[in-house]
């Protein structure tokens, strides 16, 4: 009887595989942080023992942050980060990963966890921003327009690199390439027409919205909401059946992400003008630019230079 081996010699094997899941978080909480740099080595020590990669910004604000690794360890991420004081409440999306998002890991403490330029836009306590716009879920979002119609007035919170891939139905696109950009462009005049509107603000998960939203407040306009969760909250629960249309620029590997297979494709070739949702780098690897180019032109090297869509490529300034 020693001598006689497994029926089935591979199935004791099987078990010893391990399937790796990887998941993609995007994530923020404002709340008061008397040491950022403090959180800054608390943060990089904590995603670099759970392999971690992405990027967090900490301010004396709170924590804005995109990180991507094995389910796992993300997890075990979520959970010690929502130990910090204020913190618990911060809002997690999750998506799919390739566990290849992100080719490195960058934590670092800036003045804001949005670059507008303007740090004392926000009052930030325990609950959060204190002078930002009224939250609103998905749905109360329909049920507005339902109830006020065309008088509801969508603000993309995003550059205008982004808006070109998908947005919210009839919105208002600010002309703006960052952040930097959005405090001038709302002293500017253009939009003193809409202060008595119910303005929606939203922007990809909701952190630049905290802000927007403030800083319209703080200069006259009346009725001032936010999407709770972003254009992600609300993709999420209508996908491509609701207000939104087109593809979502994210600020990971995978440039674009779709609701559904019924996505509408809204953006237009930098090159040719085709019809596209396609985005991707400038072959100049010392180069930060994209470009939004179709198929067509994506296989051709000439058209992955510089020289040519300069013009309207785009440089990532932001996490979410």
């Amino acid at each position: 009887m020693s001598g006689l081996t497994p029926r089935h010699p591979f199935r004791f094997a099987n078990k010893l595989k391990r399937v790796t899941l990887n998941k993609i978080i995007l994530y923020y909480a404002f709340a008061p942080v008397a040491d950022p740099h403090a959180v800054v080595l608390w943060q990089r020590a904590l995603c670099e023992q759970h392999g971690l990669t992405g990027r967090i910004i900490v301010s004396t604000h709170g924590i804005n942050g995109t990180v991507g690794g094995e389910m796992d360890n993300v997890k075990k991420y979520v959970r010690a980060t929502k130990q910090y004081p204020g913190f618990g409440k911060m809002d997690v999306k999750w998506s799919e990963g390739t566990g290849e998002e992100f080719p490195r890991l960058s934590v670092k403490a800036r003045p804001e966890l949005v670059a507008f330029t303007s740090p004392d836009e926000i009052v930030v306590g325990a609950e959060g921003v204190l002078n930002g716009g009224v939250h609103l879920s998905p749905r109360q979002v329909n049920e507005l327009v339902d109830e006020r119609g065309d008088d509801v007035v969508f603000f993309d919170g995003r550059n205008s690199f982004e808006t070109r891939l998908g947005r919210f139905k009839n919105a208002i696109v600010p002309d703006v390439r960052t952040s930097h950009d959005f405090i001038g462009e709302l002293e500017s005049g253009k939009y003193d027409h809409l202060k008595d509107k119910p303005i929606v603000t939203y922007c990809t998960g909701g952190v630049r919205c905290e802000i927007l939203s403030a800083a319209m407040l703080n200069r006259g306009f009346q009725e001032v909401y936010q999407i709770e969760g972003g254009i992600v909250r609300y993709g999420e629960a209508y996908r491509d059946s609701g207000l939104w249309e087109g593809s979502l620029y994210v600020f990971d590997g995978r440039l674009t992400t779709d609701f559904s297979t019924d996505a509408a494709v809204i953006g237009e070739c930098d090159s040719c003008g085709a019809s596209t949702n396609l985005v991707t780098n400038c072959s100049n690897s010392d180069c930060r630019h994209r470009a939004i180019l179709c198929e067509r032109c994506i296989a051709d090297p000439t058209k992955l230079e510089c020289v040519g869509i300069q013009v309207r490529a785009h440089t990532p300034d932001e996490v979410g």
